[in-house]
């Protein structure tokens, strides 16, 4: 990478440094997607054989905004034995009807077209991970 730098004579000089840094190459381990529109929840979610969490939210939810990185950190600890789609309802009203979403944040696991649990509200970490432990339980019965 080259940097140019002005000196106080206004002269001009490069300097290049070199950049260490660390990546992965490794997959993505989780998958987390935002529904795009009714279909795209069809194909994704209602279609899947993997149990997927559904987040209702909306961008003006406070709450929502606070359940985001621990909903997402959790399914990132699943290893991909569960997906995570974001629903915003203001975008979405219609799916948010369909699922009886009459406050957010709500998360609802699905698999196979089924409703399988539901969580209301912001929870704490150890009591959503519990729950999505229960679920990823639940789907491989």
């Amino acid at each position: 990478m080259q940097r140019q730098l002005i000196n106080v004579f206004g002269n001009v000089s490069r300097q290049v440094r070199g950049s260490q840094r660390a990546f992965s190459v490794t997959p993505l381990q989780r998958e987390i997607f935002k529904v795009q529109s009714p279909e795209d929840f069809d194909k994704k979610v209602k279609k899947s054989q993997t149990p997927v969490i559904v987040d209702f939210f909306a961008t003006w939810c406070n709450p929502c905004k606070q359940l985001t990185p621990r909903i997402e950190g959790i399914v990132g600890e699943q290893a991909g034995s569960i997906k995570l789609a974001k629903v915003d309802i203001d975008e979405h009203s219609e799916l948010a009807l369909d699922y009886d979403v009459a406050a957010v944040p709500v998360l609802v696991v699905m698999q196979n077209g089924k409703e399988m649990q539901r969580m209301v509200g912001l929870q704490d970490e150890d009591k959503i991970r519990a729950w999505v432990a229960a679920a990823v339980k639940q789907s491989k019965q």
